[in-house]
């Protein structure tokens, strides 16, 4: 009996720093740091599993692979809207994929955003930079506004384990923390307020929720408009939840005072992207899909990866998606 051939698409979307841990069964192991569209398929002939993390496995590419071959599409991510779960489930393709191993880079990155944007740090880094500190003559000088975080209210739009966590680490630091309901929802759950009044009661926007046909384009130019002209809003969740041409506008006009985006609808963005071309905005902070990335987050996702795959082949699958 022929061993397992496994294939990593995009190897390279983990730092080369970072050592994969090693699957504990007879294997081949077929790797490349990215693989372009028009390569899917002729990479994954051998494969009985396959590893990716952003490239796509729609079904133009899985209906060309041999029949009964591809056993298990692991995703070395949260989301997995990158696959075709309804080709996959006609066809006995099992899918797996990672949670729950960012809830401490995501909520830092969060915060860490918070507080650049709040205590206005970029501001001051490039005024020194462009001289107006010797300008002043003073041991110091107040062109932007210092504000604390201590005493403020998050909202939080998305209740699993990254929305929880940033809720634990806020109210660490003396953040008063809402949930706020579904977008529509005619009824609250206990513990949330509804959407509409977490934007207007809070002083800082988390998104932690999925992107599907509810949540696209859920922050736009009339949610933007309730929010307090003081509020600052962060997405390290999916960019198609905010409207980008919204949100650069809002930021220009005073809507709200700032915004730290992490995530692109469009991934790399390029200068076509109304948030890059605005990236000189005083009160906008870029980060290119990296607040899930510190070391320790991504050695627990290649470990759940692992487990994800060593369970399947032994019968006992593991985060489950079809």
């Amino acid at each position: 009996m022929s061993l397992p051939t496994v294939v990593f698409l995009d190897r390279s979307t983990i730092p080369a720093h970072i050592d994969l841990p090693h699957l504990p069964f007879d294997h081949q192991w077929i790797e490349y740091d990215s693989t372009p569209a028009e390569l899917t398929v002729e990479r994954l002939q051998q494969a009985d599993i396959v590893i990716t993390n952003k490239v796509v496995l729609s079904e133009a590419e899985l209906r060309h692979l041999p029949q009964l071959q591809l056993q298990l599409i692991a995703v070395c991510a949260t989301g997995f809207n990158n696959v075709d779960i309804d080709f996959c489930q006609q066809h006995q393709i099992a899918v797996c994929n990672v949670q729950g191993y960012a809830t401490r880079s995501v909520p830092e990155h969060v915060i860490a955003m918070l507080y650049a944007l709040r205590r206005n740090l970029f501001g001051y880094h490039r005024d020194i930079a462009q001289g107006v500190w010797q300008k002043e003559q003073q041991f110091c000088f107040f062109t932007h506004p210092i504000g604390d975080v201590a005493g403020s209210t998050m909202g939080i739009v998305g209740s699993g384990a990254l929305g929880q966590a940033t809720a634990q680490l806020a109210k660490a630091i003396g953040m008063k923390v809402l949930f706020a309901e579904r977008k529509g929802a005619m009824q609250c759950r206990e513990g949330f307020l509804p959407f509409e009044q977490v934007l207007q009661y809070a002083d800082v926007i988390s998104l932690h929720c999925p992107l599907n046909q509810h949540t696209q384009d859920l922050i736009a130019a009339k949610e933007l408009s309730l929010m307090k002209p003081s509020a600052i809003l962060i997405n390290t969740g999916r960019g198609g939840l905010v409207n980008e041409s919204a949100l650069v506008a809002a930021l220009h006009n005073g809507t709200i005072a700032g915004a730290g985006v992490d995530v692109f609808t469009q991934e790399p963005a390029d200068e076509s992207n109304p948030l890059l071309a605005n990236i000189h905005l005083p009160n906008l902070l870029l980060t290119p899909h990296v607040a899930w990335g510190s070391d320790s987050s991504i050695r627990q996702l290649l470990s759940i990866l692992m487990a994800n795959i060593q369970a399947f082949v032994e019968g006992k699958p593991k985060n489950r998606v079809v």
